[in-house]
């Protein structure tokens, strides 16, 4: 069985639909690959993304003696988080709901088979 590396972020200050464009761009790809598309996405959340997989990718080399060029994205899903509910008065006496969502985004990579 392989192992599995991982890291995640909690409580990431964009909403986990917009996050997930950007997740399902990385998804299956080499780390290495996954980090250089990353660095160009014109994204608000591809910064954040690229963060988390950076890390994962550090975990396993140094905890782990494992080489970079050898591991790949194997699971990578963002799940949505707190929303905090805000508020603007509008026209004619009204309130409009402003609804601020966050999302946690969970990285798994495992190393790649010497088949």
């Amino acid at each position: 069985m392989a192992n599995d590396y991982k890291a995640v972020v909690k409580g990431l200050p964009i909403s986990a639909q917009k996050t997930r464009l950007v997740v399902d761009l990385v998804r299956g790809k080499d780390v290495v690959d996954a980090l250089d598309l990353l660095k160009f996405v014109p994204n608000g959340a591809a910064d954040p993304v690229h963060k988390v997989v950076r890390s994962a990718m550090i975990n396993a080399e140094e905890n782990f003696g494992i080489s970079r060029n050898n591991l790949y994205v194997h699971q990578i899903f963002a799940d949505e988080g707190r929303t905090l509910k805000r508020g603007r008065f509008g026209g004619r006496g009204r309130y409009k709901p402003r609804l601020r969502r966050y999302s946690h985004v969970t990285v798994i990579l495992r190393e790649r088979d010497e088949k």
